[in-house]
């Protein structure tokens, strides 16, 4: 694919760029309003409501991970939770008729500035170096750099992404790591770039709880409520992450279970740092241009 075939005016960029302008909205909002006391569930309410009002959908459930928690964690139904004194990861997507942004940022209210700092630092340093023909590769080492002179640890079975037409990700997949073989990036690629550090060892683990979900496979089911949530799914969501509050269905737990047991869907288990310890976040989308990057989520 040669450089001159790309038309970065095309309709295709013109809607995550849409999406981007929504999102960047979004995030400053919602992040305003993350507070000690204030509720996960008005806060992730708030911040997908407001992504449609402003004519947008969310791209997947809002995720709020908290202290050791690095992504997947949304509230559920009738959530009580509020927040303390925690690390606090807003991770947050937008789309436009299928096309994508992905945005995060993390809002500290545990009195650990340097550890936050840390991945945002990161992430600048990365936006820098991409344009084509870099290799992801030397993107990570840039982000692993900057999170070791932190003090800190990148989380590094956790990556960048790319995002294409109702797929959240996709390739390629941008390391928060030096690796040896990378894929060297090309203009019109889009992707999100999202370090993650932490003052753990630096990887994350499967916990047991799952609120987030996605199609996997169409099927007939003969389970009323759980054919009235795969309708749903597949007319409203596609094959984009959703939430089990989200669903019509009167026992939405019930028919995501019935539908797991047929591999209908597929669940996101939260991801935890393995030893517990703090995990921050700051993500940006962005296109590859013949000059560098636009970041469309700023």
């Amino acid at each position: 694919m040669s450089d001159q075939s790309i038309d970065l005016s095309a309709e295709k960029y013109e809607k995550h760029r849409e999406a981007g302008e929504i999102l960047a909205q979004v995030r400053t909002e919602t992040a305003e309003r993350v507070e000690v006391g204030a509720s996960h569930l008005d806060i992730a309410e708030y911040a997908e409501d407001r992504i449609r009002e402003l004519g947008g959908k969310p791209a997947f459930p809002v995720n709020i991970s908290i202290d050791e928690e690095a992504a997947h964690a949304t509230p559920s139904i009738g959530d009580e939770s509020t927040f303390g004194e925690d690390m606090v990861n807003l991770d947050i997507g937008v789309q436009i008729d299928g096309w994508l942004a992905d945005t995060a940022i993390t809002v500290d209210l545990s009195g650990h500035d340097d550890l936050a700092e840390a991945s945002e630092e990161a992430l600048d340093a990365a936006l820098e170096l991409v344009e084509p023909g870099v290799e992801t590769g030397e993107i990570g080492a840039e982000i692993e750099s900057v999170i070791d002179g932190y003090g800190y640890n990148p989380v590094v079975n956790l990556s960048g992404h790319g995002l294409a037409h109702y797929e959240q990700h996709t390739e390629p997949n941008i390391p928060n790591r030096a690796v040896s073989q990378g894929i060297e990036l090309e203009v019109g690629d889009v992707v999100a770039i999202e370090p993650f550090a932490t003052d753990g060892s630096g990887k994350v683990r499967e916990g047991a709880e799952e609120e987030i979900f996605s199609l996997e496979r169409e099927a007939s089911v003969r389970d009323r409520s759980a054919r009235k949530a795969l309708d749903q799914i597949t007319e409203e969501f596609r094959t984009l992450p959703f939430a089990t509050r989200w669903l019509d269905s009167s026992r939405p737990e019930m028919a995501l279970r019935r539908l797991k047991m047929k591999n209908v869907v597929h669940g996101y288990p939260v991801l935890k740092e393995e030893e517990g310890f703090l995990v921050s976040q700051k993500e940006h989308s962005v296109i590859v241009t013949e000059d560098g990057c636009e970041v469309f989520t700023r």
